[in-house]
């Protein structure tokens, strides 16, 4: 910053001072999200939910006394509107394999690439029922979120130019993991899907644009 001029070296103070902010008030927020209820997150929670969630929540399953011991890969498929007017419904496409390519090999792959997809399904199915019922009052936002993020992929990679998403449909597909060889642990490694309803697509809801 030495050899800026005053008036640079001033604009250049002023932005780290902003950054150190945003970043002091994201950490501290998201520690207040994580930390046993206290009489700020009880005066405050509203205002630290609408922080966090959907994008940045945690997830302490990995350290829970009985870690996850599934793999939940995540697949859509879509409706489009051709530019002839025709339809076509394509195929399922796994959304979390993509994901998975990207990763192996990866010295850094990003947050998108690790946490994004995985998070919108936790986030949907602790929101809503096997019914696929909105059980809280995030239910929609769960929804649109997770909508948002498998019409972006879809754009990005599985539809053709001039093409439409008119609408779109997500399932899970669930498998056990395996037991070790020297355990007498019998599991079924049969996978077991869960398949929502057809979601409509809104006009402008491609490339992020949904809300």
């Amino acid at each position: 910053m030495a050899a800026l001029s005053p008036r640079y070296q001033v604009g250049a103070a002023l932005a780290l001072a902003v950054v150190a902010v945003a970043v002091c008030v994201h950490v501290g927020m998201v520690f207040l999200h994580v930390a046993p209820s206290n009489t700020v997150t009880k005066a405050h929670g509203g205002a630290i939910d609408d922080w966090i969630y959907p994008e940045f929540e945690q997830n302490w399953k990995l350290f829970a006394p009985n870690p996850l011991q599934q793999n939940i890969a995540v697949q859509v498929r879509a409706q489009i509107r051709r530019p002839d007017g025709g339809s076509r419904t394509t195929g399922w496409y796994d959304l979390s394999a993509q994901d998975g390519r990207d990763i192996d090999g990866n010295l850094v792959p990003s947050h998108t690439q690790q946490n994004e997809l995985r998070r919108a399904w936790d986030f949907f199915t602790a929101t809503h029922d096997s019914s696929a019922r909105p059980v809280g009052l995030r239910g929609a936002l769960a929804e649109t979120y997770l909508r948002r993020i498998v019409v972006m992929r879809l754009e990005r990679g599985a539809v053709g130019e001039g093409d439409v998403v008119e609408r779109v449909q997500v399932r899970s597909r669930t498998t056990n993991v395996p037991p070790p060889k020297w355990s007498t642990d019998k599991v079924s490694t049969s996978p077991v899907y869960r398949v929502l309803s057809w979601w409509s697509v809104p006009d402008g809801a491609t490339e992020g644009g949904a809300r």
